[in-house]
């Protein structure tokens, strides 16, 4: 599989001889859009599935789980951990659109578990102001997932907590690894 990063400029210079990465997405989409034909689906997904998922470049959840347009509502963030904007997002998913299963889906080698709540406070001494946020690092991946987990079976606001299932993704092998919630 060739990827934009074996062909594109370091991550040092978001410049490249086209203008910056921006520009660079902004073409790609004139060429995507100029053979868009509108699918036809509205914005529940056809799995009933919302997928909660590490920002990780290296994911591609889509491929990885055999998924195609319009199957899922993919969330993603720092880690994948369910936070207050992930309960949020999972509420709206399952109250308005009919979403009824969350996998969750972590990762090894996450930059979250070489992280700590020191981050907020250099981030405090460098811009004056501490993050509203808490940077949500941790040092066990499994352990993290199955705080996830209890994150979302206990959240009052959502509907449909009985098919939560939690998942370790190996960046090396490409496959999941479930976690026990116990």
């Amino acid at each position: 599989m060739t990827t934009s990063a074996a062909t594109s400029p370091g991550p040092e210079d978001a410049m490249t001889d086209d203008g910056t990465v921006t520009d660079r997405l902004i073409e790609a989409n004139k060429r995507y859009a100029a053979a868009f034909a509108d699918p036809g689906m509205d914005a529940r997904p056809v799995l009933h599935v919302a997928v909660v998922a590490c920002m990780d470049a290296r994911l591609d959840l889509h491929a990885a789980l055999g998924l195609e347009l319009g199957d899922c509502h993919t969330i993603r963030n720092a880690g994948g951990v369910v936070t207050d904007d992930v309960i949020r997002s999972l509420t709206i998913s399952q109250r308005a659109l009919g979403t009824r299963s969350v996998v969750l889906i972590h990762h090894t080698g996450c930059g979250l578990e070489s992280l700590t709540e020191e981050f907020r406070h250099d981030l405090e001494m460098e811009v004056g102001q501490r993050p509203a946020w808490a940077v949500e690092s941790f040092r066990d991946v499994d352990q993290d997932v199955r705080q996830s987990m209890r994150r979302v079976r206990t959240s009052p606001f959502l509907l449909h907590t009985d098919d939560v299932r939690g998942f370790v993704f190996d960046v090396r092998t490409g496959l999941l690894r479930e976690i026990d919630p116990s």
